[in-house]
């Protein structure tokens, strides 16, 4: 074999194994909990602006805070009761309703053969 084949062989396997490892880490970090919002604050809302500038409604027990966010930092625009938000159902993503369409027709067809 080739000192070139070698190579590509252990690039090969090394590309491997590091992937191996990322998806090993990410896979126990999602399955701990990592990443995900804790206590009593929430993310009520978001608006974007622009790419970099966005406001954000953060709920904090009774109370929600309007808050501007952009390459600056936080500016905390006003607040909110949170009694006053409307209770609003998050609406299904693109993908849920083209996936929700593909299996229903599959399980249709399936029924009619």
């Amino acid at each position: 074999m080739s000192a070139y084949a070698s190579y590509l062989i252990q690039t090969f396997v090394t590309l491997v194994a590091v992937c191996g490892v990322a998806f090993v880490v990410l896979y126990g970090a999602r399955k701990l909990g990592a990443g995900k919002a804790q206590g009593a604050i929430s993310l009520a809302g978001r608006l974007p602006l622009d790419a970099r500038r966005s406001v954000v409604l953060v709920r904090v027990g009774a109370h929600v805070f309007v808050v501007g966010v952009s390459d600056a930092g936080f500016t905390r625009l006003g607040e909110v009761d949170a009694g006053e938000l409307p209770v609003v159902e998050p609406a299904p993503d693109a993908f849920s309703k083209v996936l929700a369409r593909v299996t229903t027709k599959r399980s249709t067809a399936r029924e009619d053969a």
